[in-house]
């Protein structure tokens, strides 16, 4: 799939949650093109100073040619982010990634599970999931933002790690203590997270892709600043890494070391 560079223009934007922003933009180029789990680079003012940020897609209107991208402000590129509004304009290249394969959840139990800032891209995979449903969402308080949007595709579980909403710990707890099945598993998070999820899914005999969350710089796979090692070894017994932005950033578990 060709990517495409497109001057987008804001919709709208608000803060979800301290330090979280929800962004809805027009891209009527990418939009019909983009794919549950894939990203967007989003450029700032600066383009001199500055690398495009990696951002997650949220949601995706193909036919409204609009795209939604929840982040979290983390240095100068997303605080810039932050202060853009309605009527402005922003460079974007996309879609970029892999993204959630659908086509095995076809007829599943699939439990959507998502941790912190790895939370929002697992809402537009479960808005498109044609199969049964659940999403466990791994917040550090309770400050739940997204839970109302997942709560419209099916059931939610949480938890917070304050233990002020939902269960007291992580994902992995509250699947345990909600004793919830599932066939497949998709998950985006942090690293740790998803190391325990992996070797839950391994117990369980449960096949699981995971969205790795790694510092990228240029998004399109030419820097290797997002190198993960793989588990694949040719015949002369080299690891063969891959690249988050352009490999993944969604791997079968099996497929990379955490």
């Amino acid at each position: 799939m060709a990517k495409i560079k497109e001057t987008a223009r804001v919709l709208c934007q608000e803060r979800l949650a301290e330090g979280i922003y929800s962004m809805w933009i027009r891209a009527g180029q990418i939009a019909p093109q983009a794919a549950p789990g894939q990203f967007i680079d989003v450029y700032t003012r600066d383009n001199a100073r500055l690398l495009p940020r990696p951002i997650s897609l949220c949601e995706i209107d193909r036919e409204g040619g609009r795209l939604r991208i929840v982040y979290r402000v983390a240095g100068k590129g997303t605080e810039e982010f932050s202060r853009y509004q309605d009527g402005d304009e922003v460079q974007i290249l996309g879609p970029l990634g892999n993204g959630f394969p659908l086509e095995a959840a076809e007829g599943k139990r699939v439990l959507l599970i998502g941790g912190g800032i790895g939370i929002p891209p697992m809402l537009e995979t479960m808005k498109q999931i044609r199969g049964e449903t659940c999403a466990v969402l791994g917040y550090r308080d309770s400050q739940l933002f997204l839970k109302d949007a997942f709560q419209a595709q099916g059931p939610v579980y949480v938890a917070t790690e304050d233990g002020s909403a939902g269960t007291r710990g992580n994902v992995l707890d509250a699947i345990r203590q909600e004793e919830l099945k599932a066939d497949l598993l998709f998950a985006c998070g942090p690293t740790p997270m998803l190391k325990a999820l992996k070797a839950y899914a391994k117990e369980k005999g449960i096949e699981c892709y995971i969205s790795l969350e790694e510092r990228m710089a240029c998004g399109i796979g030419a820097c290797l600043a997002c190198v993960c090692q793989s588990k694949e070894i040719d015949g002369h017994s080299h690891v063969h890494n891959k690249r988050v932005c352009k490999d993944g950033p969604v791997f079968r578990a099996e497929e990379v070391e955490l």
